[in-house]
């Protein structure tokens, strides 16, 4: 498959998916979502990759959602819109479900879908400089992707809410105490030290190291599906919502909004 909005090397055991929008901070619209579903995908039938490290071109991670470019995907009739808006949870379970052990070399910051698909990697390794916070509550909107547990499993359900409800911003340092950091490095040192952690799991029995891995994520995940069947449908219900547009207009703003509750 030919990508314009990922780039995806293959070295010997290690391989490497990068976010390719350098100049909208590798922001997410429809078409690069689908694509990372793809690629993830791309390494069922790979037996030569051990590791795949997930990264962003440019100085960030992944800005989340691009507000100013969804892309065409999204557009249609309600039954199309409530399928297609599926497409981030599909990339995360493509993520979650591939044999392959997954580091993130977390350069700058991860908001929203960004955020997601950082805590859908077996590890993570950042800088002083990794950022991470959820917007979406600013905007009115639910968290969708099923991400949530993800980010209860990591950090617990009280630091989850700051994340989620509150908004709040957490840097390096705090993220490797929360335990959403497994390593940290010096920004010149971020790629050489994840290559480093892919290095040490490339050298673990193939077969037992996979097996392992599947089976700690089916026990982890076991009921997520179940719990968060419908957050798309939340999120199209947020989003007709008289107080979203106020409270996107007011976050673009830095303004408290007004809100209704309608």
């Amino acid at each position: 498959m030919t990508y314009e909005h990922v780039i995806v090397e293959r070295e010997g055991e290690i391989a490497t998916i990068r976010f390719n929008r350098p100049e909208r901070a590798n922001a997410l619209h429809y078409e690069m979502i689908a694509e990372i579903e793809a690629a993830a995908l791309s390494f069922r039938d790979d037996i030569e990759s051990r590791v795949v490290i997930f990264t962003g071109a440019g100085k960030n991670f992944c800005a989340g959602a691009d507000l100013g470019d969804p892309g065409a995907g999204y557009s249609g009739p309600l039954i199309q819109t409530r399928r297609r808006r599926r497409i981030g949870e599909r990339a995360i379970q493509a993520i979650l479900e591939m044999d392959q052990i997954t580091i993130a070399a977390w350069n700058g910051a991860a908001a929203g879908g960004g955020g997601c698909f950082a805590m859908a990697a077996d590890f993570r390794v950042g800088t002083e400089d990794t950022l991470l916070f959820f917007p979406e509550v600013d905007l009115g909107l639910n968290l969708m992707w099923r991400s949530m547990p993800l980010c209860v499993s990591l950090v617990g359900p009280a630091r989850a809410k700051r994340l989620m409800v509150g908004g709040e911003r957490v840097r390096g340092q705090a993220l490797l105490d929360w335990g959403l950091l497994d390593e940290m490095a010096p920004q010149d040192q971020l790629l050489s030290k994840t290559r480093e952690m892919a290095t040490f799991y490339a050298g673990k029995p193939h077969i037992a190291a996979q097996m392992i891995k599947r089976s700690i994520n089916s026990y982890s995940t076991a009921l997520d599906r179940a719990v968060m069947h419908s957050d798309v449908d939340q999120f199209l219900l947020s989003q007709s919502t008289d107080d979203h547009p106020i409270a996107a207009r007011a976050y673009r703003d830095k303004k408290r909004p007004d809100l209704t509750g309608k």
